[in-house]
């Protein structure tokens, strides 16, 4: 690879061992790819900030970067912790657990890093340019960056994303590069989309197909928004390895299919369709629980926005869930107080649902909730029914939002 001075003298240690180190993984991952050059980064979203993320040897090392002095040298913000940390002894972990959390926090806050413990950080104002670079972890953020924000970032690692934190710069190549943008294969949408959940349904289905491919989306009708979109960009990850998916019309580089596809619009490429029967059996797929009974709803993943705070508090008004039964709302801190100034938060905390902040049960110790008694859950994401299933042993049901408080005030399925 070729090395600017300062990138070389980082690499020879004169600046320092956290980036001597630091430089030393770039540089691997970079001759992994055949990169000829570091490229600088305007941003890092660090997925390592769970003790479950990071594990043993990813917490010392980060932890001994901090004591050796490192630090961010560009804007570095957390994702979620394995703890709440306003309500870690309500939903029953122990002191212990919750100090060796914070030790991992310190030591991130000490090298600089923005602790809004977020995997939504486009929603409390950190959003990246258009054609910006950027080092961001958490499939459905960088998922996100790089289809409706048009900025440009590969699948980091921690120890990738934290040493891009420490140097300002990652290796130019794969979503990096003009060429390694375009869709190559289309996903015919032929249905109405009419619930936030549809979409997931939707990203599902793409990223199953296309696993590590392009998905470009055509056929979607109405008006999408961050929430529509952030729903098929959590699902398009997790049931394959997608990065990045354009939807005609709507993202930035799919003004047209022409744009979309670029030199792959003259090849003759696969289409698979997306009509009312993909749709309902690509749910029921996701949707594993047997029986009708439930003790555990959860939504907010990716965390919720405040235009779903107001959906959820519409529709909790007045009511009451059912005893015994848990229904968790995952949130920031910031997007909560947001909440709390518009007035959100009373019915849903009169209700009895819950308004988790910085952690989701997928970063939370393993089957951590099966020990404390539950055993099947409903949601409206396909991401957490996915990973409520491989972290937590539990399966879920899986639909609409208003599915979901139903089945909280009720106590079953329906």
């Amino acid at each position: 690879m070729h090395l600017t001075k300062e990138e070389n003298e980082m690499l020879e240690g004169k600046l320092g061992y956290p980036a001597q180190k630091a430089m030393e993984i770039l540089v691997g991952l970079g001759e992994c790819y055949d990169a000829e050059r570091m490229i600088p980064v305007t941003s890092v979203h660090l997925t390592g900030s769970s003790l479950t993320g990071a594990g043993k040897a990813g917490t010392d090392f980060i932890r001994e970067m901090a004591e050796k002095g490192g630090k961010f040298v560009v804007l570095t913000h957390t994702n979620p912790l394995s703890i709440d940390p306003c309500s870690w002894k309500e939903i029953g972990m122990s002191p212990e657990y919750v100090q060796e959390q914070q030790k991992l926090t310190d030591a991130f806050s000490r090298m600089g890093a923005f602790l809004c413990n977020t995997c939504t950080p486009y929603q409390i104002g950190h959003v990246p340019l258009f054609g910006g670079h950027i080092a961001w972890g958490e499939s459905s953020a960088l998922t996100f960056a790089n289809s409706v924000l048009g900025a440009r970032t590969n699948r980091e690692g921690g120890a990738s994303g934290l040493a891009a934190a420490l140097t300002g710069r990652t290796p130019a190549y794969g979503l990096h590069m003009d060429q390694n943008r375009y869709g190559n294969l289309e996903i015919a949408v032929t249905t109405e989309l009419n619930a936030l959940h549809d979409y997931g349904t939707l990203g599902y289905f793409a990223g199953k197909i296309a696993q590590d491919r392009i998905p470009v989306l055509t056929g979607l009708k109405g008006s999408l928004g961050w929430d529509e979109l952030k729903f098929i960009g959590a699902s398009v990850a997790t049931s394959g390895s997608v990065s990045l998916f354009h939807v005609i019309g709507v993202t930035p580089e799919a003004q047209t299919k022409e744009t979309a596809f670029g030199p792959n619009n003259r090849k003759k490429l696969e289409t698979f369709e997306f009509g009312r029967r993909e749709l309902a059996e690509t749910e029921s797929s996701i949707s594993k629980a047997e029986g009708r009974e439930i003790d555990f709803v959860v939504t907010g993943c990716p965390f919720v926005s405040i235009r779903e705070f107001k959906k959820i508090s519409g529709l909790l008004a007045g009511k009451r869930i059912k005893s015994g039964l848990e229904f968790w709302i995952l949130s920031c801190q910031l997007m909560k107080t947001y909440a709390g100034k518009m007035g959100y938060l009373n019915p849903i905390e009169e209700s009895g649902a819950k308004v988790i902040c910085e952690v989701c049960p997928s970063s939370l110790p393993r089957e951590f909730l099966k020990r404390r008694g539950h055993k099947t859950a409903a949601t409206n994401s396909a991401k957490m029914a996915y990973y409520m299933a491989g972290s937590q042993n539990i399966l879920s049901h899986y639909g609409s939002l208003e599915r979901c408080v139903d089945a909280a005030i009720h106590g079953f399925w329906t």
